[in-house]
């Protein structure tokens, strides 16, 4: 059975986070495990896994192209989950070329939307526009992909915040003696 286009996307997108992730080179566990998970066919990973490792093939050139249009969001600070987004966009747009670059960008979009942020999804979108108008000659616009990535910095320096303020054991440990004091008072 033949996978519709969004949902193979997802799955060529999950077999390659799942390869950055754990490097390795075992495919059968991949295979298994995308097969149980997802419920799809062996033909159908197969031919995902096909693909990725086509993309693994020119992923320095990708991450190159990433890294050089991402000039005030640096590349390490990018998140694996965005990072695979855009190698997948990028490899079906300036290798594969078998989906309409409006395709390929509108489903990035979509995948993170789905997997990341809304301020990742406008960085990808931003990202993506900005190499595709480029890779044309078109004077394209780094002022908006700039004003995005600034967007997804902040966005995470406040999740930071809000995370380090939620775990933060002095008050948790006041709070918790506050509590107890109060109990024992007659």
């Amino acid at each position: 059975m033949t996978l519709p286009n969004q949902k193979y996307r997802e799955l060529v997108f999950q077999i390659l986070y799942s390869k950055d992730l754990v490097k390795s080179e075992d495919e059968s566990a991949i295979l298994q495990m995308m097969m149980t998970e997802l419920s799809v066919s062996k033909k159908n990973v197969r031919m995902a896994l096909d693909k990725v490792n086509r993309l693994i093939q020119v992923q320095d050139a990708i991450d190159t192209m990433i890294a050089s249009a991402s000039t005030s969001y640096d590349f390490d600070r990018i998140q694996s989950v965005t990072k695979t987004i855009l190698r997948l966009a990028l490899f079906e747009l300036f290798f594969e070329q078998a989906a309409p670059p409006k395709v390929v960008i509108a489903e990035a979009i979509r995948l993170s939307k789905k997997f990341c942020t809304l301020e990742s999804s406008k960085f990808v979108n931003a990202l993506l526009d900005y190499l595709y108008k480029s890779s044309l000659g078109d004077k394209a616009e780094i002022t908006q992909l700039n004003e995005q990535a600034q967007e997804l910095l902040n966005s995470e320096q406040a999740a930071s915040e809000a995370a380090s303020a939620a775990q933060d054991p002095q008050i948790t440990f006041v709070e918790s003696m506050e509590t107890e004091d109060d109990e024992h008072t007659i």
